[in-house]
C-alpha cells in the first residue's frame, strides 16, 4: 500500500474515533444535565418540606446528584483531552498527506517534464531525419538533374569533329619538325577508339590572311596552332616571301572571337603562348598554351597523346593530364610547360569534345 493511502486510512480511523469521543462526551453532558435537574428538584423539595425523613432523603439525592455531576465532569475532561489529542493526530496525518501529495505532484511534474522532453527529442529527431531525407532527396534530385543534363549535353556532341592543324615555320626562324608532329597526331588518332569521329585537316606555311579563310572553310571544333611564339606574346606566322610575321595576341583573340560558334578549343603548341590561351577563353570554352619555350619532342609527344585521349572520349581534363603524363613517361622534363585554361564558370572535367563510349552506344 502506498504511504499516502496509509496516512489517509489513519485520518479516516482517527476521525471515526473522534466521532465516538464526541458522542461519549455528549452522553456525559446529558448525565450532568440530568443529575443537575435531580439536584434542583431535591433542593426544591427540601425548601417545601418539614419532614425530617423527607429532608434526609432529599439531601441524599442531592449528594448523589453532585457526585454524578462530578464524575461526569471528570469523564468529560478526560474525553476532551482525548479529543484534543485525536485532533492533533488528525492534523499531523493531514500534514503528512499534504506533504506526500506535494511530493507525488512534484514527481508527477518531473515525470511529465521528462516525458515532454523525450517527446520533444523524438520530434526533433523525426524532424532532423525528415530534413536530412529532404536534403538527401534534394541532392539526389540535383545530381540526377545534373547527370541528365550532362548526358543530354554529351548526346548533343557532333558525331564527327574537325581538328584544324595550322603550321607556320618561317625561313628566318629555327626549323621545327612540324611534319613529325602532324604525322604523330594523325597516327594516334587512328589508334584511338573513336578514330572515325576525329578528322585532322592541316594547313602549312600559314599566313595571317589564311587564318580566317581556313576556319571558315573547315568549320573546325579544335584549332591547333603549331610553330613559334615570342616571349612578348606574339605568334610567329609567315609573310608571302617566307619571312616571319608577328601577330599580337589581341589580333589572334579578335580573329577567333569572330569565327564559327563550332570552335570549342584552341591549342597553341608554340612557345610563350599561355597569354594567348588565357585571353582566348573569354570567347571559347578552353585553350592550351605554353608558359615557356617548349622543345620539338615535348611538343610532339604532348600533342599526340592529347588527341589520342580526346579520341578515346575522355574529358578535356583527363586528356590534358594524360598528355602531361606521357611527357613524364618519356623522361621529358617539360610536363609543367603546357597549361590548360577554361572559360569562367566551366570545369575541364565536364568538357568533352568527343562522345564517350557509353553515350556512343546509347545513341
Amino acid at each position: 500500500m502506498a504511504l499516502i493511502d496509509i496516512y489517509r486510512n489513519n485520518i479516516q480511523r482517527k476521525r471515526s474515533e473522534l466521532a465516538k469521543l464526541s458522542h461519549d462526551k455528549s452522553n456525559e453532558s446529558k448525565r450532568v444535565a440530568d443529575a443537575h435537574k435531580k439536584y434542583i428538584s431535591a433542593q426544591k423539595s427540601i425548601s417545601s418540606t418539614t419532614s425530617q425523613s423527607t429532608l434526609k432523603s432529599k439531601m441524599s439525592e442531592m449528594a448523589r446528584a453532585q457526585e454524578d455531576i462530578s464524575k461526569a465532569n471528570t469523564r468529560i475532561a478526560d474525553i476532551d483531552k482525548k479529543i484534543a489529542q485525536k485532533e492533533m493526530d488528525i492534523a499531523c496525518e493531514e500534514k503528512r498527506v499534504r506533504t506526500e501529495e506535494a511530493q507525488i505532484e512534484r514527481k508527477r511534474q518531473a515525470d511529465e517534464s521528462k516525458r515532454l522532453e523525450a517527446s520533444k527529442r523524438e520530434i526533433r529527431s523525426i524532424n532532423s531525419a525528415l530534413s536530412q531525407q529532404s536534403r538527401i532527396q534534394s541532392i539526389l534530385t540535383t545530381e540526377q538533374e545534373n547527370m541528365q543534363r550532362a548526358i543530354q549535353e554529351l548526346q548533343q556532341l557532333p558525331e564527327k569533329i574537325i581538328v584544324l592543324f595550322m603550321a607556320s615555320n618561317p625561313t628566318d626562324t629555327p626549323q621545327l619538325r612540324l611534319d613529325e608532329e602532324v604525322r604523330s597526331i594523325q597516327e594516334t588518332i587512328r589508334k584511338s577508339e573513336h578514330r572515325d569521329s576525329v578528322s585532322l585537316h592541316s594547313r602549312w606555311a600559314v599566313r595571317a590572311s589564311d587564318i580566317l579563310q581556313a576556319i571558315n572553310e573547315e568549320n573546325p571544333t579544335i584549332i591547333h596552332f603549331s610553330g613559334h611564339g615570342r616571349d612578348t606574346g606574339e605568334l610567329v606566322l609567315q609573310n608571302p616571301d617566307g619571312s616571319r610575321k608577328l601577330v599580337s595576341k589581341e589580333a589572334i583573340t579578335q580573329a577567333i572571337s569572330t569565327v564559327s560558334e563550332g570552335v570549342r578549343m584552341v591549342f597553341f603548341n608554340a612557345c610563350f603562348s599561355a597569354e594567348q590561351a588565357d585571353e582566348i577563353t573569354n570567347h571559347i570554352e578552353a585553350a592550351i598554351g605554353m608558359t615557356v619555350s617548349i622543345g620539338d619532342e615535348a611538343a610532339c609527344v604532348f600533342a599526340s597523346q592529347f588527341y589520342s585521349s580526346i579520341g578515346f572520349g575522355l574529358s578535356l581534363e583527363k586528356a590534358f593530364l594524360q598528355a602531361k603524363a606521357a611527357l613524364m613517361l618519356e623522361g621529358i622534363p617539360e610536363e609543367n610547360t603546357p597549361e590548360l585554361f577554361v572559360r569562367d564558370g566551366l570545369e575541364a572535367k565536364n568538357i568533352y569534345i568527343v562522345k564517350p563510349s557509353a553515350i556512343m552506344l546509347d545513341t
